[in-house]
């Protein structure tokens, strides 16, 4: 709680800093563990809702000791792409939005989601980051930091597409 209220004091949760999601990214990166269901269930809405965009996992560890600085270097990661791609010319290729993942679990397990290493990440983040962390009733610091936070990881996936139906 004193970390939430000192972060807070910072701004780094405040609704104006937040940014909007774009309407149909051609680009989506997800954070989370390639070997979770996690992983596989966002693809497929993904996929169902708008097969048009490209997804780029970003592989990380979700829980446990390492998962904060592995989620860290994750970001940075990804950060370094979004830099080689625009450097490249190749900004169209780019994710424009990027998921952070994992299911739900016991307070234990979502912990990495409130190491201030991990908020900080997600503030200077340069694309907007949707939080999908734990089920509806998890709310992580991570969540908090957010541009978007979802009750789920599938309706993370859910929010940043638009439902491909819609435009027939």
């Amino acid at each position: 709680e004193a970390l939430k209220v000192r972060l807070a004091a910072e701004g780094l949760f405040d609704s104006a800093r937040k940014r909007r999601l774009p309407s149909r990214p051609a680009t989506i990166a997800v954070v989370t563990s390639p070997t979770g269901v996690v992983w596989k269930d966002i693809c497929h809405v993904l996929a169902r809702r708008w097969p048009l965009a490209r997804v780029v996992l970003v592989a990380a560890q979700v829980q446990g000791d390492g998962a904060p600085a592995s989620l860290l270097a994750a970001f940075r990661r990804l950060e370094a792409y979004l830099a080689s791609e625009g450097a490249a010319g190749r900004a169209d290729t780019a994710p424009a939005v990027t998921i952070l993942a994992r299911g739900g679990g016991s307070l234990e397990d979502l912990w990495a989601f409130n190491d201030e290493r991990v908020v900080r990440a997600i503030v200077a983040h340069p694309v907007p980051v949707v939080s999908g962390v734990g089920h509806e009733s998890d709310v992580t610091l991570a969540d908090l930091a957010a541009d978007v936070r979802a009750p789920t990881p599938s309706a993370a996936a859910e929010i940043v597409v638009p439902d491909r139906t819609e435009f027939v």
